[in-house]
């Protein structure tokens, strides 16, 4: 099981703010994990319309979306960030 944790409007649209998942075999990368999501549902496909914007972290460390998600205990999706 993996835990997906979701903050900000991602958070908002999907409806969620964390949910513990079985990964698909064919996830295997980061990228491969946001179009899988996006496929789960209307609020997913809202939340993740641009994936390649969303930031993630794995077990607590910021990774490309090339990153392996094997083995991950904890995957976290966040929006751009801006700085003030």
């Amino acid at each position: 099981m993996t835990k997906l944790i979701y903050f900000a409007w991602v958070r908002e649209r999907i409806g969620k703010t964390e949910e513990d998942i079985d990964l698909p075999a064919e996830v295997k990368t980061v990228r491969d994990l946001l179009l899988w999501l996006k496929s789960r549902g209307e609020e997913f496909e809202s939340a993740l319309q641009h994936p390649e914007v969303i930031r993630v972290a794995i077990n607590q460390e910021h990774v490309d979306h090339r990153e392996a998600v094997a083995g991950a205990r904890e995957i976290a999706l966040f929006p751009p960030m801006t700085g003030g």
